[in-house]
């Protein structure tokens, strides 16, 4: 028997801004299960003249364990044809690269993580804090090709009212409020970085490792702060109801919905 798609799309978000944001786009039901303390939102949404399925699930904690732990929960127990995490990043692209302000849109075509490597003394190294050297072991994952193509023509659509940039996003295991470590961690090795958050890499990494049918995965984030010392709250829930905005635009008017 061939396996299915039993749900439309899951969504993922990890703080509270984010899941307020969330929960402002759809009419949510909550659902429950035995044996497991996972909330989740349940919800209907239009796509193509036809009524879909939509999930939502909040990760409890911030970072790539809980991150991939929760996503491959959402993927055996609703197999979604799209998983998409909403939310909030920090715009990291070099000026010369990218101008970004707050509420910018990345959707990230790679997502690799930055802080995977080996701590050794600073001669054997070319990553070096102060008496530290770091050798880095990045690793990568990629989104499906064949999806990008949708999401750069949805960008550059007149119905999205969003600036979105594609670029690889940069993830890591603890929040960044410091230039340095992006010099020297982040733009040595992905010049053209364009966010960092701290659970993108998992959920894109359990989706494409997942038994079939796996989910195509989408991180959809937006600019926050900049991951230096004026690193603020402020703009979060602007750029968490940004992000959403985007997704809902992909979701419901651009991705494919049927086989």
């Amino acid at each position: 028997m061939k396996n299915r798609y039993n749900t439309d799309v899951a969504l993922l978000t990890v703080t509270s801004t984010e899941y307020r944001a969330v929960m402002h786009f759809h009419d949510w039901k909550a659902k429950t299960f035995v044996n497991d303390e996972q909330i989740y939102d349940v919800a209907t949404f239009e796509s193509n003249g036809k009524e879909r399925s939509l999930i939502h699930a909040k990760i409890g904690e911030m970072g790539m364990t809980a991150a991939a732990a929760t996503a491959m929960k959402v993927i055996f127990t609703f197999r979604p044809r799209y998983l998409i995490m909403t939310g909030i990043a920090a715009g990291v692209a070099q000026e010369d690269v990218e101008e970004q302000i707050y509420g910018d849109v990345i959707v990230p075509d790679i997502v690799w993580n930055y802080s995977a490597g080996k701590f050794v003394s600073p001669d054997k190294a070319n990553i070096t804090y102060g008496n530290i050297g770091f050798l880095p072991r990045s690793s990568y994952e990629s989104i499906p090709e064949e999806i990008m193509p949708l999401i750069r023509k949805a960008a550059e659509s007149d119905d999205n009212p969003c600036h979105v940039y594609i670029g690889p996003m940069a993830c890591g295991s603890t929040v960044v409020a410091s230039r340095e470590l992006l010099e020297k961690q982040v733009y040595s090795q992905y010049r053209h970085t364009a966010g960092l958050d701290m659970e993108s890499y998992a959920v894109v990494y359990s989706a494409n490792h997942s038994s079939d049918p796996k989910p195509t995965p989408l991180i959809v984030k937006s600019v926050c702060d900049f991951a230096d010392s004026n690193k603020s709250d402020d703009y979060q829930r602007f750029a968490a109801y940004s992000s959403c905005e985007f997704a809902k635009h992909l979701y419901e008017k651009v991705l494919p919905m049927d086989d």
